[in-house]
């Protein structure tokens, strides 16, 4: 009978946030699996847990992932841990939560701390809908077009980024996003937990200093993603509007249709500029 993959969260800094059910399991198993072991060796040592560690992170984890699958279909039982809040999420392991399902073994999610959302819950900005987007790429083709789609999202955005990017993807984010709202929350859960709320330039002329990791969380463009098309549309001239649904495939009848929505104006007067 296979064993079983746990996904265990752990802290993201104070201690006291680990779960009864996480320390349970980590006893229980048979082998973790983590991104640090030398980081998760500090956290197993606190509760006083001896398992056998395996290194997993970014760089083999395609490279274990068959001996890890292996070692489940044997029986033993694995949990998986990040160096700090619940893995998978901008961390390791989607590679072996995929072949485990592949391979008809039980994967178990053990819930505990996560930054996005502990960061996102106090920040006083909208919470019903919000897109997560990790840490930007350092690709500059990439890292445009990521910031094009966060100008464009209306939902509210959350960043990770690392102390030593902090300023720069600030600057970068003040480029696009001119003045928008925005938390920067630090160090949540630790001793010097903080979070700076204001306009990106407010921002930037507080924070001077970066230390410790960092989640930045960004309000939504309050202009609806039909209105900025729209305001696209309208900025063209009626030619260009014309050839923008031409090349879409659409027939001459159903271009004027949504030229004159587009525009607001009867269909008649766009009808006859293209007499």
């Amino acid at each position: 009978m296979s064993g079983k993959l746990y996904i265990v969260a752990t802290p993201i800094g104070n201690l006291e946030d680990i779960t009864l059910r996480a320390i349970r399991t980590l006893k229980e198993v048979d082998i973790i699996i983590a991104e640090d072991t030398r980081q998760t060796l500090k956290l197993l040592n606190h509760f006083e847990i001896s398992k056998p560690l395996i290194s997993y992170h970014r760089h083999n984890e395609e490279i274990k992932v068959d001996n890890l699958i292996e070692k489940l279909k044997q029986g033993n039982n694995i949990a998986l841990v990040s160096d700090a809040g619940t893995p998978v999420i901008s961390d390791p392991g989607e590679i072996i939560v995929k072949e485990a399902i592949n391979n008809n073994i039980q994967v178990i999610p053990i819930p505990g701390a996560c930054a996005l959302i502990n960061g996102l819950i106090a920040s006083g900005l909208e919470t019903k809908e919000f897109s997560f987007f990790g840490f930007l790429s350092l690709n500059k083709k990439i890292r445009k077009e990521k910031l094009e789609e966060i100008y464009n999202e209306n939902k509210t955005v959350i960043l990770y980024e690392a102390p030593h990017k902090i300023l720069n993807t600030l600057k970068d984010l003040e480029q696009i996003l001119d003045n928008r709202k925005i938390v920067l929350a630090r160090e949540i859960t630790k001793l010097h937990e903080e979070f700076i709320r204001g306009t990106i330039s407010e921002v930037l002329e507080i924070y001077k200093e970066p230390k410790g990791e960092h989640i930045i969380i960004i309000e939504g463009n309050k202009i609806k993603k039909q209105d900025i098309q729209n305001n696209l549309l309208n900025s063209m001239t009626l030619k260009q509007h014309y050839e923008y649904y031409e090349k879409q495939g659409l027939s001459k009848n159903e271009i004027i249709k949504k030229i004159a929505k587009d525009r607001n104006v009867a269909k008649n007067e766009i009808y006859k500029f293209f007499i």
